[in-house]
């Protein structure tokens, strides 16, 4: 399935994004364990048999364990999915490491049969606001200046209005906060390391981080996002988006003027006009 190329910069650095994956520890996946479960959950609620489900995903072991009967792909530009040819595609914890969201939901709906459904999951733009604030601060106050240092990510509206553009019928979009608790900022980022979580931005900075930097973050972090019990907070959310592959089977939106009611008559209340 080829997309055509784009002259648009690369927002991240999908050969470093590699190496990070390449380094993550299997048993440290929680936050893909935590999404897999909540995607199971929401397909209980579906009431559909899907026969022939792929997911997209850059870790298909995490994935398998919970979807044995799904097949895997992983979340290349360029995804290896072939037209019509399944009834769920789940798009796993990549879609906010990809340059081309778009690209990436118009491939899936591609992929899907009439009345298909697409559930992607992915991290959004509340992941980590205690760190970026913490290290936003620290960087100001020791070098006078701003590098990127967390990935942005997109907010629950955005996504949502994504589906449309990649023309998904009945789209939702809706998000589950998580938060967890870290001994300290090192912690943390053992944590977004063993994950391959980490900096893969093109506009990253190049060069070692002076360690006192990282010690200012820590002070501010512990000074304003801490736990009753001492620990550090870091929130992370996970953006869930569903949408259809559009089918005559599927409820259609009435035309204006069409209803039989007025709601006033529903409501059992007096129509009054407004006035000029």
């Amino acid at each position: 399935m080829k997309l055509p190329a784009s002259n648009a910069p690369s927002l991240f650095d999908r050969k470093i994004l590699a190496l990070h994956r390449a380094r993550a520890r299997i048993e440290d996946l929680f936050l893909h364990r935590a999404a897999a479960d909540e995607v199971h959950d929401r397909l209980n609620l579906v009431n559909k048999t899907f026969t022939s489900p792929i997911i997209v995903s850059p870790f298909p072991k995490v994935w398998t364990e919970r979807f044995p009967e799904a097949d895997v792909v992983l979340d290349d530009d360029v995804l290896e999915l072939s037209p019509a040819s399944n009834d769920l595609v789940i798009h796993a914890m990549a879609l906010h490491w990809a340059n081309d969201p778009v690209g990436q939901l118009i491939q899936c709906h591609r992929a899907l049969r009439p009345d298909g459904l697409l559930l992607a999951i992915c991290l959004g733009g509340d992941t980590l606001t205690e760190l970026r604030a913490a290290l936003g601060q620290a960087e100001i106050e020791i070098t006078g200046g701003l590098s990127p240092r967390v990935a942005p990510m997109g907010e629950l509206r955005d996504l949502g209005g994504l589906l449309q553009r990649a023309g998904f019928a009945l789209p939702v979009a809706d998000s589950v906060p998580l938060s967890v608790e870290y001994r300290d900022l090192w912690h943390l980022m053992h944590d977004l390391r063993s994950m391959g979580e980490t900096n893969a931005l093109s506009a990253r900075r190049r060069t070692l981080t002076r360690r006192g930097l990282f010690n200012a973050a820590q002070a501010i972090y512990s000074e304003n996002f801490t736990s009753p019990s001492g620990r550090l907070t870091a929130t992370f959310e996970l953006i869930c988006l569903t949408g259809w592959s559009p089918d005559d089977s599927q409820p259609k939106p009435l035309r204006p003027g069409s209803a039989q009611t007025r709601l006033a008559h529903a409501l059992r209340t007096d129509e009054r006009k407004l006035p000029d």
